[in-house]
């Protein structure tokens, strides 16, 4: 190993400043969501879901929008519980036709298959349908698990989704499209998620004005991702999220492509919980400042089994 020179030691004992690369741009907060949006939802726990698609369909009931929702794992039942539970009564919007709670099989699959020309067409309908009842807009969120079983057609779920972008544009309409992180596989995560434009964003663990750790997704699997300052004051927060992380299952993903400086104290809550890690799980530190996988490597952090440790690309396509 290559010895560092003084720059390398200073930098071990104050932290590294990196220029982040920010990747919150795709994601948008739910009281945010605006017509035309056409939004994919990763989650991999039933509360996450319950809060996004709660506020999501209250939202849209208030704002005088006619709202559906296609339910598969959920029973239509189970989601006008969550309206209940949040203060709001469905009854008067379900008999007015504002909310339309129904199944997978009335809705992707009315013919017995999924057919994407087919399902595109009836959104188109419903926002038209929507506007001409004197509804404000329209929204829909639906529960995708339905693709995983082996539906005739499902494999043109990909050009669906893109149809579907194009279809909701300029419109005054907005989807939620929903994906369980713990029945697809994380590849076909990734691919689906970027098939739409942009991702509701999850509750973030920990926010400030320097720093917000929000659990995430990168390459379909679950993550934290830091961004902003990780300095001795808030590597508190840090250790904080990366013990809950602990109680998810498998490998643990800190994504740091958006972390702006991250001091020794921060550094050492990360070794701390790769040392509580048992041999059959890893530490992931993903897209980590060059300059600070240089001192891992110089400390010999690099070194401890259960961590693995990436760097970002720099703008020239180096790491």
């Amino acid at each position: 190993m290559t010895r560092p020179g003084s720059h390398g030691r200073d930098a071990a004992r104050r932290g590294v400043v990196a220029r982040a690369d920010d990747r919150s741009g795709r994601e948008r907060p739910v009281g945010e969501i605006a017509h035309g949006d056409h939004l994919c939802l990763a989650f991999a726990d039933d509360t996450e879901q319950q809060r996004v698609i709660t506020a999501y369909l209250r939202t849209g009931l208030r704002r005088g929008e006619r709202v559906m929702y296609f339910a598969d794992q959920c029973a239509p039942g189970r989601i006008l519980d969550w309206l209940r539970a949040a203060g709001v009564d469905p009854g008067p919007a379900t008999d007015s036709g504002q909310l339309t709670v129904t199944t997978a099989e009335k809705g992707y699959l009315a013919t017995g298959s999924f057919d994407a020309d087919t399902m595109v067409g009836t959104l188109h309908g419903e926002i038209a349908r929507s506007i001409a009842s004197g509804f404000t807009g329209f929204r829909v969120s639906g529960e995708m698990s339905w693709a995983l079983r082996g539906v005739p057609g499902a494999e043109r779920l990909n050009e669906y989704e893109t149809k579907v972008s194009e279809v909701f544009a300029g419109q005054p309409a907005s989807a939620i499209c929903q994906y369980d992180a713990r029945r697809f596989y994380p590849a076909a995560l990734h691919f689906f998620d970027h098939c739409h434009p942009a991702t509701v964003r999850p509750e973030p663990l920990h926010t400030s004005t320097s720093l917000q750790i929000v659990p995430s997704f990168h390459g379909g699997r679950r993550a934290l991702r830091v961004v902003g300052v990780v300095g001795h004051q808030s590597a508190g927060a840090l250790a904080s999220a990366l013990e809950t992380a602990l109680g998810w299952p498998g490998d643990i993903t800190v994504d740091m492509g958006g972390m702006e400086f991250l001091d020794l104290a921060g550094v050492r809550a990360l070794v701390r919980v790769a040392e509580q890690l048992p041999r059959t799980r890893q530490l992931h530190i993903v897209d980590l400042d060059p300059m600070l996988c240089h001192v891992f490597q110089v400390v010999g952090w690099d070194q401890i089994p259960s961590i693995a440790v990436s760097a970002r690309e720099t703008r020239d396509g180096t790491r």
